[in-house]
This record gives structure tokens, C-alpha cells and sequence, in this order.
């Protein structure tokens, strides 16, 4: 599936690549947030006592209305985050293999590069790691960066495009959720959204795509390594 909205000369100007995390740097179908969702539910059965399937409406709950399980969690129950997120991503990333294809595209890209999570430092330099990207980025800001709020809230793209003192008319943004590319867009950002082929009926709920089709959404893509190199012959970046 590809959507453009814009022509991709929209990217020419573009210095700062900003990029999401889980199921955006590396494919969908690994579905290696599949353990930390797991996790998460585990998390909030034990904390509430309920059964694994109330657990689980409530960490979707949670993660609908709040724009992540640990928010809701932090907001009504008192929950420390600390605790929350180290038990919720130690998981095996072994799944995660390198790829030489994409580290080669996001090397290539004209100016600075930032990976941008609703999840830790910890768990983004693992994936990163296994993907064989590291070297490729300034710095990871994530959830605990944002003071455990999370995207989509304008106030977390403010204080990260602060931080690192980004022009967010010259900057790109990549990321899974349409509505995490709303407030990006309506600062100016060029806005992709990667979801794979196939995967849509697979690992998301409906809501999750909302928006897709919407004004917000520049452009779509099926894998992001692709897109990338579709980018840099339209700028005229060396092979």
C-alpha cells in the first residue's frame, strides 16, 4: 500500500529524520511487542487481581484513552513507572535481525537522525543493536525523557523538538499510529506512516488505524527501508 499525498521532493529540505520505534524500525510481522503486550497484561492482572481478560480490556483501555497502558496506570492506580517498565520489556529481542539494507538507507539521509519512543532508552538500544542501526543516531528520546508522557500529546513533541533545538518545518517524521502523526503534521513535519502489507488485520486493533486515510497522512508505506531509498533517489543522495 502507498499513499503520497505530496510529491516526494517534499523531503528535500528535510534535516532532521525523526523515527518511532516499535514495528516502524523493524518489521511489523516480527511482532516482537507481542511480549511486551503480554507483559503488560500480566502487569495489570497482578496489580488489580483480576482475570487475564479483564486485565486485558483494561490495559487496552488504558492505552486507548491515555496513550499508553503505563499513563492509565500512573494516573489511576498510582503505579511507579520505574518498576512498570523494566518488568514490561525484558523480553527476548532475538527475533529482531540485522538489517544491512536499512541501516545503509538511514546512513545516507542528509542531516540528524532520532529515534523517538513511548518506550525506554534500554529497550530502543537493544532493538537498534540487533538491527545493526546504532551508530546512525544523535539520541533516543524516550518515555522517560518525555517525564512518562507519551505520544500523541503535543506537549512531549514540544519538549523533544526543544531538547534538540529542531526545526520541525525541516523535519520528517515515521511512525506506525496515525495518531501519533497529528500534532507532527500540524507543526509542519513531512508525516509517513509504515504499515506493512498484510499485517493490518494481523496485529492491529481497528481504532488503532483510525485516521490513516486522513489529511495528516503525507505519506504511507509498506516497509520503511524501501521508502527510504524511493527518498534519497528523489533528492539525489549516492548510492
Amino acid at each position: 500500500m502507498r499513499q503520497h499525498l505530496r510529491s516526494l521532493d517534499a523531503f528535500c529540505d528535510v534535516d532532521t529524520w525523526i523515527f518511532d520505534l516499535d514495528n516502524t524500525l523493524y518489521p511489523e510481522h516480527i511482532n516482537l511487542f507481542a511480549q511486551v503486550d503480554v507483559r503488560m497484561r500480566d502487569f495489570v492482572q497482578r496489580l488489580t487481581g483480576s482475570g487475564p481478560d479483564e486485565a486485558h480490556r483494561l490495559q487496552k483501555d488504558y492505552y486507548r484513552r491515555y496513550g499508553t497502558t503505563l499513563r492509565g496506570l500512573m494516573l489511576e492506580h498510582g503505579v511507579s513507572p520505574e518498576e512498570f517498565l523494566k518488568y514490561v520489556h525484558d523480553i527476548d529481542h532475538s527475533a529482531v535481525q540485522p538489517d544491512p539494507e536499512l541501516g545503509d538507507a538511514i546512513d545516507r539521509l542528509p542531516g540528524r537522525k532520532f529515534i523517538m519512543t513511548n518506550g525506554t532508552v534500554s529497550h530502543a538500544e537493544k532493538v537498534a543493536n540487533r538491527l545493526g542501526i546504532t551508530g546512525h543516531f544523535e539520541d533516543i528520546f524516550d518515555i522517560v525523557a518525555a517525564d512518562h508522557l507519551p505520544k500523541p500529546h503535543a506537549e512531549t513533541y514540544d519538549r523533544f523538538l526543544t531538547l534538540n533545538s529542531i526545526d520541525p518545518t525541516k523535519a520528517a517524521m515515521f511512525e506506525d499510529l496515525p495518531r501519533n502523526l497529528t500534532v507532527p503534521h500540524d507543526l509542519g513535519m513531512r508525516t509517513v506512516l509504515i504499515v506493512p502489507r498484510g499485517t493490518r488485520e494481523v496485529f492491529r486493533e481497528s481504532w488503532e488505524l483510525e485516521g490513516s486515510a486522513d489529511p495528516h497522512i503525507e505519506f504511507i508505506a509498506d516497509g520503511l527501508a524501501e521508502f527510504l531509498g524511493e527518498i534519497l533517489a528523489e533528492i539525489g543522495r549516492p548510492e
